[in-house]
This record gives structure tokens, sequence and C-alpha cells, in this order.
């Protein structure tokens, strides 16, 4: 079955729901999830958007403290786009309705601190922001006559008019659309669109132990990659240095605003570490506390390290922090008495699909934004509560340049295209196959290519998942779709797209780590590694 409309966005969180949202303002809106449409990372973000809002706080303060945090490989004109637009971008938030928390007197909003940040900036919603905007953005997305949300339906790749059979000679390739599994039926339908848009979240799936929800398979950059686009950075993968430790826990990160409203990092014997790795103590940035952690628990043996902020007034942290406080107790944990056990996770990934300022990837008609783009902002290491702020702003960028192109593309007629062709592909019997390879990948990453790396765990691990792509890659032929083999597929793709960059990467800078190469060697390696399917990697200088 085919379905057709002027924007297709694959992917149901802040970056796709705000600029579905305005998408709708020119034309009709697709928008495809995979699971049920509040299933994404935002919905899980408990910290705020960063924005320069306070009277003691600038734009210049923002931009500096964002450089810092990307050692040294921001694109400083992104950075500074970013954080000149914050405060517009948050208003239009709050105009949609999103309830963000105000100072007593309600004339001004109660911001707060995270690490890295040199004033209080981040707005939020106590410790359940990204569930108020998410709310906020599916209220009036549902509302929207314009915007058609397609639940349970999984992107399996991009419809490219040369696959197709239908690019002009010397006019390169294009997007056309995706090729999509409806997960409850089987089928595969034909999803055509005249601006494909990806913002389908993250990768932390392809590790053992994430923050990140179960959708996290980074089904956006790989199916970018698989069709031909350029992606950038990818070594780069944050590691929330507090998730909760409890083996009945699931994916649940302590917000760095915990640390910025005075939680203090210490180990069993209850002392504090941080001030020996940083002078900025608990408030140092995520890699430098990530590393920390590491190294405490290499150092000592113990499962986890704690996270105390029982010195502040029990009314204070359970009003602060009520979904923190609550979740804590379901697992026996009183955080206003007690210190609370906590490890580093995968968390973010930095890179992605390499894009331009306004959001277009490599390839014509198809645009990336949140964290499946590689847009600039980040660098090396992602600043707290910047990427809800990246979403919202590259959202707008993206809108801006399909308002400029839209007589243009409005005057497009949209070619037939060819069905989805399964071939010979029988349904499969034995869901070992898939599982079994899901968890040899997920347990690699986590050993090999971790927080701190090595050339050598990356050369062993490189050797052995290259069978298991391969496998996976025939079991892609063989078989049927279904949901659990897409994203098997897609993790294998990233898993080996991941070591494939860190590889590449010879020097310690941000978020890669590696023991061969322990210092930032800014002469040979102030530049993004980009790949880009059956070509050799390129290296691009930073500005």
């Amino acid at each position: 079955m085919d379905f057709a409309s002027d924007f297709l966005i694959i992917g149901s969180g802040i970056a796709g729901l705000s600029f579905a949202l305005k998408a709708a303002t020119l034309g009709t809106v697709t928008l495809v999830t995979k699971k049920s449409r509040i299933d994404s990372a935002t919905n899980l973000a408990q910290g705020g958007i960063a924005a320069v809002l306070a009277a003691d706080d600038s734009f210049e303060m923002h931009i500096q403290d964002t450089l810092r945090a990307g050692a040294g490989i921001c694109n400083q004109d992104i950075v500074r786009l970013v954080v000149e637009n914050g405060p517009d971008r948050l208003k239009e938030l709050m105009a949609l309705g999103v309830a963000f928390n105000q100072k007593e007197q309600g004339a001004t909003l109660d911001l707060t601190r995270e690490g890295g940040h040199s004033a209080r900036r981040i707005a939020h919603a106590f410790d359940l922001t990204g569930h108020e905007i998410e709310r906020c953005l599916l209220a009036s997305a549902a509302s929207n006559p314009r915007i058609t949300i397609f639940e349970n339906h999984c992107a399996v790749d991009l419809l490219l008019a040369s696959k197709a059979g239908l690019a002009d000679p010397g006019e390169g390739d294009s997007c056309l659309g995706a090729y999509v599994l409806d997960s409850m039926s089987g089928a595969i339908h034909t999803f055509q669109a005249k601006t494909t848009v990806l913002c389908t979240g993250g990768c932390g799936k392809v590790y053992l132990y994430t923050t990140n929800p179960d959708i996290a398979t980074g089904d956006g950059v790989a199916m970018a990659y698989r069709a031909g686009a350029k992606v950038a950075n990818l070594e780069f993968v944050q590691f929330h240095p507090t998730c909760l430790f409890d083996p009945k826990a699931k994916n649940f990160l302590i917000s760095e605003a915990v640390r910025g409203e005075g939680g203090r990092l210490i180990n069993k014997a209850g002392q504090p570490f941080m001030a020996k790795y940083d002078s900025r103590g608990d408030l140092a940035t995520r890699d430098t506390v990530a590393r920390a952690i590491d190294n405490e628990l290499k150092t000592s043996g113990d499962d986890s390290v704690f996270l105390d902020i029982t010195h502040k007034p029990a009314d204070f942290v359970k009003t602060r922090f009520p979904n923190i406080y609550q979740t804590c107790l379901v697992y026996g944990i009183d955080i206003t008495r007690q210190p609370i056990p906590v490890v580093p996770a995968a968390h973010y990934m930095c890179g992605g699909v390499l894009t331009d300022a306004m959001g277009r990837s490599s390839i014509p008609n198809l645009y990336a934004f949140g964290e499946t783009a590689c847009t600039g902002l980040h660098g090396g290491n992602r600043l707290a509560s910047n990427s809800l702020l990246e979403a919202v702003v590259f959202a707008h960028q993206s809108f801006r340049q399909c308002q400029n192109d839209w007589p243009r593309l409005h005057a497009q007629s949209q070619p037939k295209v060819p069905q989805w062709d399964p071939g010979q592909a029988a349904r499969i019997k034995e869901c070992v196959l898939i599982t079994h390879n899901w968890d040899q990948i997920r347990r690699l990453m986590w050993n090999y290519v971790g927080i701190v790396r090595s050339e050598k765990r990356l050369s062993l691990v490189q050797a052995r998942l290259a069978p298991i792509v391969k496998e996976v890659d025939q079991h892609y032929q063989d078989y049927l779709l279904t949901p659990d083999l897409v994203e098997l597929r897609n993790i294998a793709t990233m898993a080996d797209l991941i070591v494939s960059s860190a590889r590449l990467r010879k020097e310690s800078r941000g978020l890669h780590y590696i023991v061969d190469y322990p210092r930032q060697n800014d002469e040979e390696w102030r530049k993004y590694t980009v790949l880009r399917q059956g070509e050799d990697p390129e290296f691009l200088p930073v500005d």
C-alpha cells in the first residue's frame, strides 16, 4: 500500500514533533513512530532545556561553556546559532503550553544549573521536563488535521530515486521517502514524501547498559549510511555518569541537576572523590565525571559509587526531584536519607548524520536533526541540556529552509515508486538467531568500546563483529522482516560504524579516551571523522 504526503517524519520526539507542527502550516505531514507515539528519549529527559534567560547570564557565557565541553571541535558558527536562538524557541514551547517551573512569585522561570554550565540557565518541569514537553507537543499534533501519526510502524530503509530507477543522469540521487514496516500486520508499505526527516534519536541499545529507551537502536543513522549519506563523529558516545545501580532498575538515570543542586559523588567509604579529578569537582562535565567513576570502580572493585544529596533539606529534595525521589523509593532508597548507588551508562550519541546549518544531509530532500544528526554543536562532548535546545532550534532551521523551497516542492508531482519486494524470504522460526546476535553485539561494545578504550581492544572487537555483521545481513536477506530483525540490523551497522570511527581517531578528545593516545592533538586531529558507504574515510576541518 502506498502513502503519500508532503513531509515524512520518522520519529516522535521533540525534534520530529516540533518540525511537524511547523511543516503542517505548509502541507500535509506523515509521522511514523516505532512504538506508541510517546515512546521517545524526549519523554525520559529529566534535566531540562538550556537557554540564556537570566540577568547574570549571557550568550557568550553559554557559547563558551558549550565550546569548552565540546573539546575543541564544535563548529563555532553553529554554537552561536543555537545559543542565540534558544530564548525564542523556549518561548515557542511555552506558548504551546509547556509548563516550566516558575519561581514562587510566578514572574520568572525557576532556572537550575548542571555540570559544565557557568550559570543557572536550565528551564525545567521538576525532573520530568521531557515528559511535559512531549505531552504538550503530542496534544498539539493530535489536534492538527494536517498531521497523521502512524504508531507501531518501523522504518526499514530510505526510498532513493536511484534504486527506484527515477534518478536523472547527472543530477545525483535524492530521497523520495521510506519503506516502513507495519509492526502489527507485518506488511511493508511505501511512504512517499517530497521531504523526508530523520528524527529517530540515538543508539544507546548498542551497549549493554544504557539510559535510553528500548527503541534507541540508531535507525536513522544506519538507514542514512546505507543510503549513501555522510555520517560523522560516531566515536563520540556520551556515557551518563549517574544511572541508578539496581538489578531490578532499567535505564533510570539520576539527573545531572542533582549534582547541580549540590549532590556529591562519594565512594563506598563516604569520601568525596571528584576534586582530585577536576577543579570543578562535582560540576565537571559528563566525560570527566564518567571517566572518574570508571577509574574509581576499577581501582576499588566496587559495583557502584554513590550520589549523596542527604545534606539538603528533605522537603527541598522531594519538591525539586519528585520523580527521582518516588522511583528510588520503589527500589528501597530514600534519597533524603541515603546516598544513591550509581554507575555510568551509554546515554547520547554526539555524532550522527552530517548536516548543514539548515538540517540538510548530503542526500537531497533528506533532513536529520535531534540526536540523529551531527550538526557541529556538540563537538567531542555534549554540554548538559543542550540536546533539547538543539532539537527545537534545528526543527526551526529546517522549517525555514522548507519554507524557502516550498514553491518548488509544492509544484513537484510524486513519481510512482516500486513496492517492497521480499524476494524468496521466509518467515523466521528461530528467534534465538536474533537474540543471540543482539546480546553478543551489546556485550562486545560494552566491554571493548566503552568509556576507556585501547587500540588492542578496538582491533579485537572489529574482528569479532565482522562475522556477526555478515550473519545479520544474511538474516535480512533470508527472512521476512520483523521489528526485532530491523533493529538488529541497525545496531549491527551502528556498532561497526562506532568501532571504525574510534579506530580512526589517534588521540584522546572529549568522550573518546584511548589509552594508547592519552593526549588531545590539535595539530593533527582538530577535525571530524566522516564515513560514507563505499568510500575512504574523510577528515573535515572543524571550521
